[in-house]
């Protein structure tokens, strides 16, 4: 993250009059749930490796702690809710819709709450798409189902203006935004434009990526459940490979510039022998390159099973150039090189293999949750709503070392996290796999390109080529 000087302090609105019709204790031993204070706090380096230095305690290492205040900002019966869901599907989104609206309806009794479709499209008057009105017997069920009830889209958190307009037409006091880093940035150039009219309105967001590499947290919605699909998907191309003459099975898994789902895959599944991730560069030509290295894996045990994150190996394909709506790099198909490489690699051998391949991305997206990932999803949505409920502002919600934090969207978003070569997750899946720590020829050459992708992994996306 560079020399980045990190600060966790999360706007408000103004201070917090009203009573919060939530009654819960405020006397510690009483047995009875609590409120949070504003001035409860996780500590966000907890791992010390030089003991001669203090820990700070400070806004640059101090994450507020969420959950309900015993005085809020907004009055509930007047307030207004506004609630939107952006960028491509992730399990979990429908769980966060319910748990925002029905904290809000039945815990604070706010009884006006509308769902903006297709992201932010349905905020644009002339694309036709009429907010939805949300309440709770509306969206009791969806969690039952994939998608989001809402629908979404990419692109449009540029046009601020008009989606600050539309705001302020329906009186919307608090705006929660369910989405990735690009999504969120957009909540925060709404949230500006909001403070820069003088209005009253709360911009909370829920981060979602089911690549898992928001900063800070430790894990976002979706992820484990993306992992469990993912793991159905190695199980069944594994079966294939065994059960063939020198089968292979690959399975490309979600993971842009990070390799979190596949790694962890790789891990849960007990049967990957390869796992190739952005992080990690490898060659496909040499004899240490990833084809020798398959072609020994076959030779000795008769199968193998490769699991490819989309973003991996991209140096090794002619890149476009091209961006989506959202302003992401659209990436060339590593799955389908591997799989043509590969064949021609064996067919020029003249050995005889099998290969199946399987891309289960869309599936894996649109699933329902696991029961860990729903129960993740009801508490996210729960404080996101305290936390609009007593004025936070510019913030997200996230889970930090088993607690729930208030965030700072500037904070999240200002770098991508990803798996570290080096750490203890990435040694556990070369433990798990067996393959080499390295599919390069030539060392330095390997640590100058596993440098140069760490690098761009990590970097502002903005800044990412």
């Amino acid at each position: 993250m560079g020399n980045d000087k990190l600060d966790f302090t999360i706007d408000t609105l103004g201070p917090c009059t009203i009573a919060s019709p939530i009654k819960l204790s405020t006397i510690p031993g009483d047995m009875t749930a609590r409120y949070v204070s504003d001035d409860s706090y996780v500590i966000n380096q907890v791992n010390v490796f030089d003991t001669s230095k203090p820990i700070v305690l400070d806004s640059s290492n101090l994450m507020q702690k969420a959950g309900p205040r015993e005085k809020i900002y907004f009055d509930p019966t007047h307030a207004k809710a506004g609630i939107c869901t952006c960028g491509g599907l992730c399990p979990g989104l429908n769980d966060v819709i319910r748990a925002i609206v029905r904290c809000l309806n039945t815990r604070y009794g706010v009884k006006t709450v509308k769902g903006y479709r297709f992201g932010y499209h349905g905020f644009f008057a002339e694309e036709g798409y009429e907010p939805i009105e949300l309440d709770r017997y509306l969206i009791d069920e969806i969690h039952k189902i994939g998608g989001t009830y809402l629908g979404t889209s990419r692109g449009g958190g540029q046009r601020v203006e008009e989606i600050v307009d539309c705001l302020e037409r329906d009186g919307i006091n608090m705006l929660f935004i369910i989405g990735g880093d690009g999504t969120q940035r957009g909540s925060y150039d709404i949230a500006c434009e909001v403070e820069k009219r003088g209005l009253k309105c709360a911009v909370v967001g829920v981060p979602k990526t089911v690549d898992n590499d928001l900063m800070f947290i430790d894990r976002s919605f979706g992820f484990e459940t993306a992992v469990q699909r993912a793991k159905e998907a190695v199980a069944a191309v594994h079966m294939e490979a065994a059960s063939q003459i020198n089968g292979i099975g690959l399975v490309k898994l979600m993971g842009r510039e990070a390799g979190f789902i596949a790694t962890e895959a790789a891990l849960a599944s007990h049967e990957t022998n390869f796992c190739l991730i952005p992080e990690v560069p490898f060659e496909m030509e040499g004899d240490k390159g990833f084809l020798a290295c398959l072609e020994r894996r076959l030779a000795k045990r008769g199968h193998a099973v490769i699991v490819v994150s989309e973003g991996a190996g991209q140096d090794l394909l002619t890149s476009t150039g091209a961006t989506d709506a959202s302003g992401n790099k659209k990436l060339a198909d590593i799955g389908v090189f591997l799989k043509t490489e590969i064949e021609k690699y064996f067919k020029a051998k003249n050995i005889e293999i099998n290969l199946k391949y399987i891309d289960p991305s869309y599936q894996v997206r649109a699933s329902v949750t696991t029961a860990a990932d729903s129960i993740y999803c009801e508490r996210l949505g729960n404080n996101a709503v305290h936390a609009a409920m007593a004025g936070k502002t510019k913030c997200v919600i996230g889970l930090v070392h088993d607690k729930f934090v208030h965030l700072p969207i500037k904070a999240v978003t200002a770098h991508r996290n990803a798996v570290d070569p080096t750490g203890s997750l990435w040694r556990d899946a070369l433990d798990a796999t067996g393959q080499p720590t390295l599919m390069i020829n030539d060392i330095e050459k390997a640590k100058a390109k596993m440098a140069k992708a760490v690098a761009e992994a990590q970097k502002k996306p903005s800044e990412q080529k």
